[in-house]
C-alpha cells in the first residue's frame, strides 16, 4: 500500500480547501519542492525546482512548508487503515505500508484499500504480490490495484530497471546504507547488468561472495524472495492529529477554527474503528519555546466531535495559553464504548453512544469533577460522597408494574448548605442537660440570594443528632443536627455548627 506524493496528500489531508488549487510541498533553507499537485505539475513544475523557480513558470501557485507533524499523523493514519484489513501490518517508511494478506478476490481487496484511503484524504495506490518488492513494484503503476500472480514474482520484476532495488527501501534518505547502494548500482551496471532479471540470473554465491550481505539480500528481492520476514507493528494505543501552524495564533477563537478540522478527524478515525475517546491530551507548543498541555478525563467514551471540541474550548478557557500558539498536537486515548443487548419485546433500552454524548456534553458545560453517578464514602457527614462513571445497568427484559409507595422520604441535598438565622427556644424552657436548644423560628439571611428559601415558625422538632468528626484536625467537624417541620408543612434537615456558632439548612425531605 503506498500513498501517492506523500509530504503533498499528508498536508492536504488538513487542508482540503487547497486539494483544487495548484499546490507545492517545500523544505530546506532553498525552499526545494519536494511534491507538487497535479494541477501544478500540469503547469510544468517538478520537485527540486525552487519555488522562485515554479513561481516564474504557474503565478497562481500556493506553496507550503513541509510539515513533519502532519506527516508523522499520516503514517498513523496509514497503518491505521492497513490494520482494518490484516493484524500483521509493517511500517514501510514514508507513505508507504506492507500488509500480510490472503483473499478470494484480492482486486476487490485492493479496491476496498484504496476507498478507505480515499476517504482519509490519503490517495494513494495499491500492489499485491507474494514479495515487498514486487507489491512496491506493482503499487507503482497505473490502473491500481495491481496483483501479481502466485509464484510469478521474479517473472514480473525482471524486465525492471535496477534502480527499482534501491527505490522505496523504507530507510529515509540520510540511512547510513545509501552509500553501500550507490557503490553496489554502479558496480553492477559496470558489469553490464540493467535489469532486475538480468542480477536474478546469476548465481547467489558469486553475488554473496563479491557483494556481502547487502548484495545477497539484492539478489533474493530480484529472484522474488523477501530477505527479512515482515515485521508486523504494534497497534498503536493513541490516536494523533498533530500540525504546524503557519502562523502563531494568540487567540482562542482562531485557534478552535484550526482545531476542529484536527478534532473531527480524530473522531471520524475513532468512529471507523469502533472506539470512543475516554481521555483527551492537548500539547501546544508556544513561541519561542514554552509547552502548554492539558489533560481532559471524559465521563465516558465518546466520538462525538462537537462534544470534544466543546471540551477543549472550557479548558482552555479555564487555563489560557500565555504566549501565542506554534504548533498543537492532539492525542485521543480510545476505550469501547458501553455495549448494550436492545430488546425486541422488552423496554427501550438506552443507547449507548448517545448516553455518553449527553454526559460529555454535560461535562463541557458543568466542568470537571461534576458530572458522573454519586456514591457514598466512608464517614458521618452526610455530604460525603464520591463520583463514579455514570453506567447504569440495563433494563429488565420484560416491563415490571410499579410497586406500590410506602411513604417514604427522600432528601434533597443542598450543596453547599444554605445558612440561615434560627431562633431557639429560652433556656428556662428546655433541658438544662441538652447540648443544643431546640430551634423555633427559621428565617432566612439578607445575603442568601439563592433560590431555596427555608423560612417559618416550626411546628416540631426532632434531635439533636450530634455528628463529631476529625477531632485530632485544627478545625474538626462539630455539629447538632434537627429534622424541622415548619408551619407551611415544610420538613428540612438543619444543623449548627458548634465551633462557629452559626446554622445551615443541608437538605430538604420530598
Amino acid at each position: 500500500m503506498k500513498a501517492a506524493l506523500f509530504p503533498l496528500a499528508a498536508y492536504l489531508r488538513g487542508a482540503p480547501e487547497l486539494a483544487r488549487e495548484a499546490v507545492v510541498v517545500h523544505e530546506g533553507p532553498s525552499a526545494r519542492i519536494v511534491a507538487a499537485s497535479r494541477l501544478a505539475r500540469r503547469a510544468g513544475v517538478r520537485p527540486g525546482l525552487t519555488v522562485a523557480q515554479a513561481r516564474n513558470i504557474e503565478s497562481g501557485l500556493v506553496d507550503r512548508v513541509r510539515d513533519p507533524e502532519r506527516e508523522h499523523t499520516a503514517r498513523e493514519v496509514l497503518l491505521e487503515i492497513a490494520g482494518a484489513f490484516s493484524p500483521r501490518v509493517e511500517d514501510g517508511g514514508e507513505g508507504m505500508a506492507y500488509l500480510d494478506i490472503a483473499a478470494d478476490d484480492e482486486h476487490s481487496l485492493g479496491q476496498s484499500m484504496m476507498r478507505d484511503m480515499d476517504a482519509a484524504g490519503l490517495p494513494g495506490r495499491v500492489g499485491i504480490a507474494g514479495s515487498k518488492l514486487a507489491a512496491r513494484a506493482a503499487a507503482a503503476l497505473p490502473r491500481s490495484p495491481n496483483v501479481v500472480a502466485p509464484r510469478g514474482e521474479a517473472r514480473f520484476l525482471a524486465p525492471l530497471p535496477l534502480k527499482s532495488l534501491f527505490e522505496g527501501n523504507g530507510r529515509g534518505p540520510a540511512s547510513a546504507e545509501d552509500g553501500d547502494d550507490e557503490e553496489i548500482l554502479h558496480t553492477l551496471k559496470l558489469w553490464g547488468l540493467r535489469t532486475v532479471g538480468d542480477l536474478a540470473g546469476l548465481p547467489a554465491a558469486e553475488i554473496h561472495s563479491r557483494l556481502g550481505e547487502r548484495g545477497a539480500a539484492l539478489h533474493a528481492a530480484a529472484r522474488g524472495f523477501d530477505p527479512e520476514p515482515l515485521t508486523p507493528l504494534p497497534p498503536a494505543p493513541t490516536f494523533r492529529e498533530s500540525q504546524t501552524l503557519e502562523w502563531p495564533i494568540d487567540n482562542l477563537e482562531p485557534f478552535l477554527f484550526v482545531a476542529r478540522g484536527a478534532v473531527e478527524r480524530v473522531a471520524a478515525r475513532l468512529d471507523a474503528r469502533g472506539m470512543g475517546c475516554k481521555r483527551l491530551e492537548l500539547s501546544l507548543k508556544l513561541e519561542p519555546e514554552g509547552l502548554h498541555e492539558l489533560a481532559i478525563e471524559l465521563p465516558a467514551p465518546t466520538r462525538e466531535a462537537r462534544t470534544l471540541l466543546s471540551l477543549v474550548r472550557l479548558h482552555l478557557e479555564a487555563e489560557p495559553p500565555r504566549a501565542p500558539i506554534t504548533s498543537m498536537q492532539l492525542l485521543a486515548h480510545p476505550d469501547v464504548p458501553r455495549q448494550a443487548q436492545l430488546s425486541l419485546l422488552g423496554p427501550a433500552a438506552l443507547s449507548p453512544d448517545r448516553l455518553a454524548a449527553v454526559t460529555a456534553r454535560l461535562l463541557a458545560l458543568l466542568g470537571p469533577n461534576r458530572v458522573g453517578s454519586p456514591r457514598t464514602r466512608n464517614g458521618h457527614l452526610p455530604e460525603r460522597f464520591r463520583l463514579t462513571d455514570f453506567d447504569p445497568p440495563p433494563p429488565p427484559r420484560i416491563r415490571l408494574d410499579p410497586r406500590p409507595g410506602r411513604g417514604m422520604l427522600a432528601v434533597r441535598t443542598l450543596r453547599p448548605p444554605v445558612e440561615v438565622e434560627v431562633l431557639t427556644a429560652e433556656s428556662e424552657e428546655t433541658d438544662n442537660t441538652a447540648p443544643c436548644p431546640a430551634p423555633r423560628q427559621i428565617n432566612p439571611l439578607p445575603t442568601d440570594e439563592r433560590h431555596v428559601r427555608i423560612e417559618g415558625a416550626v411546628r416540631t422538632a426532632a434531635g439533636p443528632w450530634e455528628i463529631e468528626e476529625g477531632w485530632w484536625r485544627k478545625a474538626p467537624a462539630l455539629r447538632d443536627y434537627w429534622d424541622v417541620e415548619l408551619r407551611s408543612g415544610a420538613v428540612c434537615r438543619i444543623y449548627r455548627d458548634r465551633t462557629s456558632e452559626r446554622w445551615f439548612a443541608d437538605g430538604v425531605y420530598d
